[in-house]
């Protein structure tokens, strides 16, 4: 496999040879046996020292574009990987509400690298509903070090609900072929997860393929101006070889699918949070440290002025509502985890509450977040704006994060379940839109979960 990097991997273990199909917990500080869940206090002194080591490092990071993969490292190496891990299988067993507000606080110290991981968590919540093998498998895995990165969407080519990445059999077995973009995460990971297409069958499937397997390779040649090094970039799959006990498939409608998508979502808004918070941050360091002041103003130096204090009571404001409603969301999720059943099968009206209490955060969480970042600058001279100090990253990253769900659509669907009761419903996958018919609506593609 090769990576097309802009930074080079510290020494350490790589993420390639931490991707080997072993399933041993080999890592005593994440291998936690426990009586029951983690809670937020203890979790938080444990990984309060990794996040502000992380944060040390993050604005030269953005300067230079070194992709964080020591970052990434100690994370893994504190067990980070492994929050959503139940307690009776050796991890924290954190709920979704812990999980949203650590997150919140790694996204303040580096919204990257909380991004990156979304993936990742993912994968570990679709475990809950696999067979009772394929959990220990995986989450043993998980507790080891291993990650999933994320290879679902496809640049263009393909049609709204289908994919052109395959999943075919031969005499030797099922093989893997296709390109996607956007494989956020997979550069820091051991293995990715590919959605796939089943020549002959309806629906998609997930493959599990390790990143250093043979025919897979991952580029950083995401160009996007925020969320820079997430590792957003193209995985190519040649020939690649998949095991049976490799591929998931997934059922429109179920628990799992109704979840998944929900908490794919709530990740990105605790992503968002956390830039918020960081905005309010820097707002109140720069106003406090500030000594001059503008011949047009009160004369008094700014972290005196009340107009001054207002503006970053206001950024403080937004950044406190926006991680108040993400933690409202994670609670519905909570909920309606407690009310699904662990295998496949329908989802339970909580399910779908709580998807609809993640899709109206979606439609506030990105204009606080972005009026925060953008507010940030209210409150300084043109100094602000220099490149070295690095306060835009705060505005880019919110605003590439806040495009990933055009806020339209999810206001539409919210307001046609209060108006219609109409759940929310997906397709397949992104793609090209088909042409619309004579009659002016587009033909309908089955739904699909996430």
């Amino acid at each position: 496999m090769t990576h097309a990097t802009h930074a080079a991997r510290p020494t350490r273990e790589s993420a390639a040879g931490r991707g080997s199909n072993r399933t041993e917990a080999s890592g005593a500080s994440h291998d936690i046996h426990r009586a029951g869940p983690a809670g937020y206090a203890e979790l938080h002194r444990r990984f309060a020292p990794v996040f502000a080591g992380i944060a040390e490092g993050a604005l030269e990071r953005d300067l230079h574009r070194q992709l964080p993969f020591e970052a990434v490292a100690r994370l893994d190496d504190a067990g980070f990987g492994a929050l959503r891990v139940p307690a009776e299988h050796g991890g924290a067993g954190a709920s979704v509400e812990t999980f949203a507000r650590l997150l919140i606080d790694l996204a303040a110290a580096d919204s990257n690298v909380a991004h990156l991981y979304r993936s990742h968590f993912g994968f570990c919540e679709s475990l809950r509903w696999q067979a009772d093998g394929v959990r220990r498998d995986w989450y043993a895995r998980i507790l080891s070090g291993q990650t999933v990165g994320n290879a679902s969407t496809e640049r263009g080519g393909n049609a709204l609900g289908t994919l052109n990445t395959t999943l075919s059999r031969d005499a030797d077995g099922w093989v893997l072929d296709g390109a996607k973009y956007y494989a956020t995460g997979t550069i820091f990971a051991t293995h990715t997860r590919v959605s796939a297409a089943v020549p002959g069958e309806a629906g998609r499937v997930f493959v599990v393929v390790p990143t250093a397997a043979d025919g897979v390779g991952v580029s950083d040649d995401w160009d996007g101006f925020g969320q820079r090094l997430t590792g957003t970039g193209t995985a190519t799959f040649s020939g690649v070889r998949v095991e049976d006990a490799d591929v998931f498939d997934r059922v429109s409608g179920t628990a799992e699918a109704v979840h998944e998508a929900a908490f794919f979502q709530l990740v990105l808004l605790a992503v968002l949070a956390g830039i918020a918070r960081a905005a309010r941050d820097d707002a109140a360091a720069t106003v406090a440290t500030r000594t001059r002041t503008f011949n047009t103003g009160s004369g008094l130096p700014f972290r005196e002025d009340p107009l001054i204090q207002q503006l970053v009571g206001r950024i403080a404001s937004k950044a406190y509502a926006a991680e108040a409603t993400v933690l409202a969301a994670a609670r519905s999720l909570d909920r309606a985890l407690a009310a699904s059943p662990d295998r496949p099968g329908e989802a339970p009206p909580e399910a779908h509450l709580a998807e609809l209490e993640v899709e109206q955060a979606q439609v506030i969480v990105p204009e606080l977040a972005l009026g925060a970042a953008q507010q940030l600058f209210e409150t300084v001279g043109a100094s602000a704006t220099s490149s070295a100090k690095g306060l835009d990253r705060h505005w880019r990253n919110a605003q590439t994060v806040a495009t990933h769900n055009p806020i339209a659509f999810r206001a539409r669907s919210v307001g046609d379940y209060f108006v219609n009761g109409t759940l929310p419903e997906g397709l397949n996958a992104i793609g090209e839109a088909p042409a619309t018919s004579p009659g002016g609506a587009a033909p309908t593609a089955a739904p699909a979960g996430p």
